[in-house]
């Protein structure tokens, strides 16, 4: 990949010591070789970033690249209405040159805001074609095609035998796991428990052990969707997980807004992380998940923005400043500070992908993703106040200049490297009529 020195920005480490300084970062390949001041290395490319500031990379735990193309189709409805009216027909209506064009879509979107790092959940069928966008894009993915083996109100086209469900993910994870240097890894992906017979989940548990990977599903979102988990199986959520065997390190949670102290135990003591998505539980009525909790009892805890149709953007930078503001008026003005949602938006995110020994951070030996910002703004000054603080709840995505991924520039000075912006727009619109049409939605 060659090298990259980039020169006299201010630097925020992430590091345990939690450094930052003004300095210098030598890239080599895909790796941070040197960090300092004053570097010398030779380069076969060097940036000047005096006046910008350097952060890690941010790490989203939740996200569904094949919803981008539904942005502004599932507006004021709550999580199961949503569901069934909207997104479950306009999924099932995919084709894999729309599912492509939508994760190219929101791909874009996050790499000009900031996230390097991405875990996502697609659809039912063509995910493939998801994965060809994340390779060729340059972000750095943990993705794995949904899985759907029971349900009422499903269309047609999310319908799935189990075994064929589970077939086709053992089959995308044979190719694409571990692409690219590990760029790229599966993880398994049931959409919730009312999707998910309990022969589903068991495969599943065991397919993580065979295979160590994550498994990412949704939990405890909605008081509805708890009502029927309850009737269905007897037990809330997280507790049906840990009665399957599921509740373990290797298992990401999305949202969690509704957990009992005992399930919050069970988060605890099994390693369990925890994805809180402010925007898209603010924008489906879902509720304010009590993270302040879960922080102190020392749960892993990271950011997601959700899908484009119930935020509607992938911004981190939102998603940083809501998590700190909706904590505020319940727990008092010190409840979620600056520093603890910018942990969580990047080494945070890395803990619950398990790569914190990877990514997260700026530190020798990880890999270089990182962002540089320009907070030469009006909305960004003064300059002397804490630069964390800046971050968090002054800039925005129109901030970020340049985004890096495992050492190659994906977005310098605002453009697009890895992929052609006209080409995706204009293919994103064909896409979302020709679903529109199918779904009988128009």
């Amino acid at each position: 990949m060659g090298s990259l020195l980039i020169k006299n920005a201010e630097i925020i480490t992430m590091n345990e010591q939690n450094d930052i300084f003004t300095g210098d970062i030598f890239i080599k390949d895909d790796l941070i070789a040197a960090i300092g001041t004053n570097l010398q290395n030779p380069a076969e490319k060097v940036i000047d970033a005096a006046r910008r500031t350097i952060i890690p990379g941010f790490v989203q735990t939740h996200i569904h690249l094949c919803q981008t193309l539904f942005r502004g189709r599932g507006d004021d409805l709550e999580l199961l209405d949503w569901l069934k009216k909207r997104i479950w027909p306009l999924e099932a209506s995919h084709d894999g040159e729309s599912v492509y064009y939508s994760a190219m879509l929101g791909i874009g979107e996050l790499i000009q805001s900031g996230t390097t790092t991405i875990v996502d959940m697609e659809t039912v069928h063509h995910t493939d074609f998801a994965f060809q966008a994340i390779a060729a894009s340059g972000i750095r993915a943990l993705s794995g095609k949904v899985m759907m083996d029971k349900g009422f109100d499903v269309p047609a086209g999310l319908r799935e035998k189990t075994e064929t469900s589970i077939q086709e993910s053992v089959d995308l994870l044979a190719k694409w796991n571990l692409y690219d240097n590990g760029r790229i890894r599966y993880a398994f992906s049931p959409r919730f428990v009312i999707s998910c017979t309990e022969q589903l989940l068991k495969e599943v548990r065991g397919l993580s052990i065979e295979y160590d990977v994550k498994v990412h599903t949704h939990a405890s979102e909605n008081q509805e969707e708890i009502k029927i988990v309850l009737e269905e199986t007897g037990m809330r959520n997280i507790v049906y997980l840990d009665h399957l065997g599921l509740a373990n390190e290797r298992l990401i949670l999305a949202h969690c807004v509704w957990l009992d102290e005992n399930e919050k135990r069970i988060i605890k003591e099994r390693g369990i992380h925890v994805s809180h998505c402010p925007g898209s539980n603010l924008k489906l009525a879902s509720g304010v998940a009590d993270t302040k909790g879960l922080l102190d009892m020392n749960v892993s805890l990271s950011l997601g923005a959700d899908g484009a149709p119930c935020n509607n953007n992938l911004d981190m930078f939102n998603e940083m400043r809501l998590a700190a503001l909706l904590q505020k008026p319940i727990h008092g003005p010190a409840a979620m500070d600056a520093k603890t949602v910018f942990k969580m938006a990047t080494i945070g995110g890395a803990k619950a992908v398990g790569l914190e020994d990877e990514i997260g951070s700026l530190e020798i030996g990880k890999k270089a993703d990182m962002v540089i910002l320009n907070l030469n703004q009006f909305h960004t000054y003064p300059s002397e106040a804490d630069p964390i603080s800046r971050i968090v709840y002054s800039a925005g995505r129109g901030d970020v200049e340049t985004t890096i991924i495992n050492g190659k520039i994906v977005m310098e000075n605002g453009f697009m490297k890895t992929m052609n912006k006209e080409v995706i727009l204009r293919e994103a619109n064909r896409s979302i009529h020709r679903l529109l049409k199918r779904a009988a939605l128009t």
